[in-house]
C-alpha cells in the first residue's frame, strides 16, 4: 500500500475502534479531543512500520529526526518488510507505546506531564502530516506535530492508556494493508517458513504462502492498484466523517448543550425529512 493509505486505514479504523458516534464500533471510547488527536497518532503509527525503509514516505516527514529513526529501525528490523512487517513487530511497537506512556514528569504548574507520550507522539503526528499532505513543508510539519504533541503531554496523564491502543491498532492495519498485496509480509519473522514443494507449484497457492517464507491473501494486486485506491475511498470518507462528528460533538460539549439531545433532533429531523421526500416522490402527477 502506498504511504498516504497505509495513514487513511489508521485513521478510519481508529474512528471505528475509539467512536461512538453511529455506524461506529465504539470498542474503546475516548473523548472527542481523544477520536481526532488518536486518529492522527493511529494514522502515524500506520505508518511506523514502513520506518525500515530508508527512503519511505516517513523518512522525509521531520527531518533529520525521522531519517534517523528509519536507519536505525531498518537495522535492527532487517530491512524492508521485515521485522516491522509481522506480528512481533506489531507488538514491539504497542509496547514501545506502552512503556512511553509510563514516563512522566511532576511539574507544580501543570501537575504530570506525560513527556514519553509526547514524544513519541511528535514523531506519529508528523508522519501521519507529510503522508495525508496536512503539512507540505518541513516547518508546517515540525509546528502542527509540536502542538499536538504538546497537548497529548499536559492531558494524557489523566488519559494515557489510549496511545499503545492508538498505536498497535495503526501497526496492525498497516501490517493488513500490505498482506492484501502480491508481496505479501512475513508475518511470523523472525521464523520464515518456507512452503513445501507441491504448495509451490500450485497456481493459487503459492500467492498465498509464497517462497520466501511471506503471506498474502492479494486482493488489491500490486501497490498502488485501481483496487486499493476503491477500497481506501470509502474508508477516507467514513475517516472524515468520524473525525468530523467529534469536533460537533467537541464544540457542542463547549458550549454548554447535550451533544447526544442535539445529536438525536437533527437524526429525527433528517429521518422525518426523508420520509417525506419518499412521500412526496411516490405521488403520481395530475395527467
Amino acid at each position: 500500500m502506498k504511504g498516504a493509505h497505509h495513514a487513511l486505514c489508521g485513521a478510519a479504523a481508529w474512528v471505528a475502534v475509539a467512536s461512538t458516534a453511529p455506524y461506529t464500533l465504539g470498542w474503546f471510547p475516548v473523548s472527542s479531543l481523544g477520536i481526532v488527536t488518536g486518529a492522527l497518532v493511529c494514522a502515524g503509527a500506520a505508518l511506523a512500520p514502513d520506518a525500515d525503509h530508508h527512503d519511505a514516505t516517513i523518512a522525509h516527514s521531520l527531518p533529520p529526526v525521522s531519517q534517523w529513526v528509519c536507519d536505525l529501525v531498518g537495522r535492527l528490523a532487517g530491512g524492508h518488510r521485515n521485522g516491522t512487517h509481522s506480528v512481533l513487530g506489531i507488538a514491539v511497537l504497542t509496547g514501545i507505546a506502552w512503556a512511553a506512556g509510563q514516563v512522566t514528569v511532576a511539574t507544580d504548574p501543570l501537575g504530570d506531564l506525560a513527556v514519553g507520550a509526547g514524544a513519541m507522539s511528535l514523531l506519529l503526528v508528523a508522519f501521519a502530516a507529510r503522508a495525508l499532505r496536512l503539512a507540505r513543508r518541513r516547518l508546517d510539519a515540525w509546528a502542527l506535530a509540536l502542538a499536538l504533541a504538546g497537548f497529548i503531554t499536559v492531558a494524557a496523564p489523566t488519559e494515557w492508556d489510549w496511545l499503545p491502543v492508538a498505536v498497535g491498532l495503526g501497526a496492525a492495519v498497516h501490517v493488513a494493508g500490505d498482506m492484501l498485496t502480491g508481496g505479501g509480509v512475513p508475518l511470523l519473522w523472525p521464523w520464515e517458513p518456507r512452503p513445501p514443494r507441491w504448495w509451490r507449484r500450485a497456481p493459487v497457492l503459492n500467492d498465498l504462502w509464497s517462497s520466501g517464507g511471506n503471506f498474502a491473501v492479494p486482493l488489491l494486486g500490486t501497490t498502488g492498484s485501481w483496487r486499493e485506491r476503491l477500497l481506501v475511498a470509502p474508508l477516507t470518507v467514513y475517516a472524515a466523517y468520524g473525525t468530523g462528528a467529534a469536533l460537533v460533538v467537541g464544540s457542542l460539549t463547549a458550549l454548554g448543550h447535550d451533544p447526544d439531545r442535539v445529536m438525536e433532533r437533527l437524526w429525527d429531523t433528517a429521518t422525518a425529512l426523508v420520509g417525506t421526500a419518499t412521500v412526496v416522490a411516490t405521488v403520481p402527477l395530475p395527467g
